[in-house]
């Protein structure tokens, strides 16, 4: 039986424009690669869709793109999805990646009690810079490629197959690599601004849970 990946992507601002956009490339290597994807895409990412596929359709590994707070990560319109001490429980025996600002630091953790085999996400903000002009083609934007693409590659490396930690790397070597073309060509203080911001998505990627593959 073929192993299921959730995808939620809203689309209802400029940030989830991009990271459901971004998101559609692990989408398609992961349905390229023989798992059952689920896309819970625009107004389908709400929370009570979305509770019940994961009930119902049990996939091994949940990617949330949205909005995010300490304790919550949310969906369309800023619906909160899953939130502790009301439903992280949800997510039991499951991967959960969260491209969102700071859920890793209270509901990751939370979620793993509950059950969870792992929750990776960030610790504090995640933050992204774009090019405006290019808000109509976001996978043609150079600038939120320095980001995105790093957070992607974490999502294609578990799809591969790797570990968790093994996936971590990988995006944090990518951020790094990032950085450090940036610096190289700085021509601007944006792209100094940009470079730090790098650093600072890299520093706070973390997980909380086993060190496992999908």
């Amino acid at each position: 039986m073929s192993k299921k990946i959730l995808f939620t992507r809203p689309e209802h601002d400029d940030t989830t424009h991009y990271l459901s956009n971004w998101s559609s490339v692990p989408l398609r290597l992961a349905d390229k690669s023989g798992f059952k994807v689920i896309d819970l895409h625009r107004e389908r990412a709400n929370k009570d869709e979305a509770e019940s596929i994961i009930k119902k359709q049990n996939p091994d590994f949940i990617v949330f793109n949205g909005h995010g707070s300490p304790d919550s990560v949310t969906g369309d319109k800023k619906e909160i999805l899953i939130q502790v001490g009301k439903n992280e429980d949800v997510l039991k025996q499951k991967i959960t990646y969260a491209i969102a600002c700071s859920s890793a630091k209270e509901l990751g953790p939370k979620s793993v009690e509950a059950g969870a085999s792992a929750y990776i996400g960030y610790d504090d903000e995640f933050v992204f810079f774009y090019d405006p002009n290019k808000f109509s083609r976001p996978l043609s934007d150079q600038t939120a490629e320095l980001f995105l693409e790093p957070s992607n590659r974490l999502v294609v490396s578990l799809i591969k197959g790797n570990t968790i930690k093994e996936s971590i790397t990988e995006a944090k070597k990518r951020f790094r690599e990032n950085m450090i073309r940036l610096l190289s060509t700085a021509s601007s203080p944006q792209d100094a601004s940009m470079a730090r911001y790098l650093w600072w998505d890299r520093q706070h990627l973390t997980f909380s849970g086993e060190d496992v593959t999908i």
